[in-house]
Order: C-alpha cells, then structure tokens, then sequence
C-alpha cells in the first residue's frame, strides 16, 4: 500500500468519525428511531458524501476555487441550514408522538452533503491535498470515493450506537429533551470551526 493512499486513508477516517453535522444527525436518528431504522440514512451519508467528493474533485471544485465570494456564501447557506436542522432537533417531541420528526433516509442524507460545509470544505480540501497532476485523473477520483464509502460506514457507526444506547436510557421526557438540547448545540458548535476565517 502506498503512502498516499495510507494518507487518503486516514484522513478519511479523522473526517468521518469528528463530531459534525452528520455524526450528530445520526446519533439524534437513532436515539428517536433506534439503529436499525436509521441505518438508510447512514448509507446516504456515505454515498451522497462519496458521490460529492468524486464531483468536487474531478473538477467543480476548479470551479468553486476559480470563483472565491461562492465559497463564504455556500457555507453560511449551509451554516443557516445547519442551525434550522439543530432547532429541529432540541425542539423534537418524544418517539411515538403524533408530532415526531419522520427519518432523513437515504435520499434526504444523500442530499443533504451538498448543503453541508463541513462536507464542501472536506471536498475541497482532498481535491487540493491528494490529487496529482503527474497521474491519470479518472484514478485518483475513483480512489478517493472508494476510500469513503468504505470508510464511511465503520466511521458513522459508533455515532448510530451512541444515540441507540442514549435513546434506550432516556425514557422520561425531561431527559429526551436535555439529550435534544445536548445534540443540537453540538451540531451548532461543529459549525464553529467551519465558520472562521
């Protein structure tokens, strides 16, 4: 194995499993609609992340870079979109309740990469870091999005556990919504280090 895809790899792995908007959508998932219900929107992150890596590094990221004031703007779109879903989320009434959040899915989590600046800044940042002009294109945008869908699913999973294992405590109300609170200013801080210059 070369030491680049050792590299991709890893930075895959640091990219998955830290806190941000998908790990905590995933967790406040499982925590309402337990594991098994939320694994189709793990499978959407994973693909719909891979989907726009292999996009953004096979050249809508030239385009993006080639045109600076779209960056600023599509992470604090993204930023509001974040905040609307963190409000979704500490605002939840218990599972089973006539008012209950239905499941992002696969689609929904597929989708929701390309309003996610951590997800756009992650694009971007393998696009400069692991492509070479010296080989082929086609190559090495492959290599890159298998490396995250395979990574994707282990790196998720422990985040699906946590909340499986949270919602399983939380029986009383009262705790369901510190645990909501919880999630929610969590999915707001992940946009902290996005959102600095």
């Amino acid at each position: 194995m070369d030491a680049a895809l050792v590299s991709l790899i890893g930075f895959a792995v640091v990219m998955y499993i830290t806190p941000g908007p998908n790990n905590v959508m995933v967790a406040a998932s499982s925590a309402h609609h337990g594991l098994r219900a939320t694994v189709p929107h793990m499978c959407g992150i994973t693909a719909g992340f891979a989907l726009m890596l292999v996009l953004v590094s096979a050249g809508l990221g030239a385009v993006l870079l080639s045109w600076p004031p779209l960056l600023p703007i599509m992470r604090w779109v993204g930023a509001a979109w974040i905040a609307l879903i963190a409000w979704q989320i500490a605002t939840a009434p218990p599972p089973g309740t006539a008012g209950a959040k239905p499941l992002l899915g696969f689609l929904g989590a597929a989708l929701f990469q390309w309003v996610n600046p951590k997800a756009w800044m992650i694009g971007l940042g393998v696009a400069s870091a692991f492509l070479h002009a010296d080989a082929p294109l086609a190559g090495q945008v492959a290599r890159i999005g298998i490396v995250f869908v395979v990574v994707g699913l282990p790196c998720i999973l422990p985040w699906a556990l946590l909340g499986a294992g949270v919602g399983r405590l939380l029986h009383a109300p009262a705790c369901l919504r510190a645990f909501n609170t919880a999630m929610a200013l969590l999915l707001i801080a992940s946009l902290i280090p996005i959102l600095s210059p």
